[in-house]
């Protein structure tokens, strides 16, 4: 039996679309990844290593952010640390993970602490020594903005415990 042209052509098109989607969320992974390895390379820490039940929990707050994009912390279900990002047009994985690093200068080792009234909990947590497994969430906003998420397990961020 010989299948027609159309038929042919739905079923490469559907394949051609998985590979998409596949090979998008794989360069997705090693983009969050990558970065926050850089980060944690640079202090001494040991590299995370992508979790898909981590990336689903943040896959599935990012979601929920959709509708208004706001930077609204999730609480990590209590049992993840949490890195979030929001942009008012495009922001690739690479861009939010790269923010949270720029906060390194506001950290000061010595006094584990964050300098200068600026923020640093963000850095802090990318090369958290305890944190071995991260996953993230990306979502445009109906807005037009993106809001990406990462989670990290074990959560990191304790009050008198330094990072690495």
């Amino acid at each position: 039996m010989r299948s027609s042209p159309f038929l042919t052509s739905l079923i490469l098109l559907g394949f051609a679309l998985m590979a998409h989607h596949l090979v998008h969320g794989q360069d997705s992974q090693a983009e969050y990844v990558n970065g926050h390895s850089a980060a944690r390379s640079a202090v001494g820490v040991p590299p995370l290593v992508w979790d898909d039940m981590v990336a689903q929990f943040a896959q599935d707050y990012a979601n929920q952010r959709k509708g208004d994009c706001q930077l609204v912390h999730s609480g990590g279900g209590g049992k993840y640390g949490e890195n979030i990002a929001w942009s008012s047009g495009d922001m690739s994985e690479a861009d939010a993970v790269k923010m949270w690093v720029e906060e390194k200068p506001y950290y000061d080792y010595d006094s584990n602490s964050c300098i200068g009234g600026q923020q640093c909990l963000h850095y802090t947590q990318v090369v958290w020594r305890n944190s071995v497994r991260v996953g993230c969430g990306k979502v445009r906003c109906d807005n037009g903005g993106t809001f990406i998420g990462c989670n990290y397990d074990p959560p990191g961020n304790y009050v008198g415990e330094k990072p690495y």
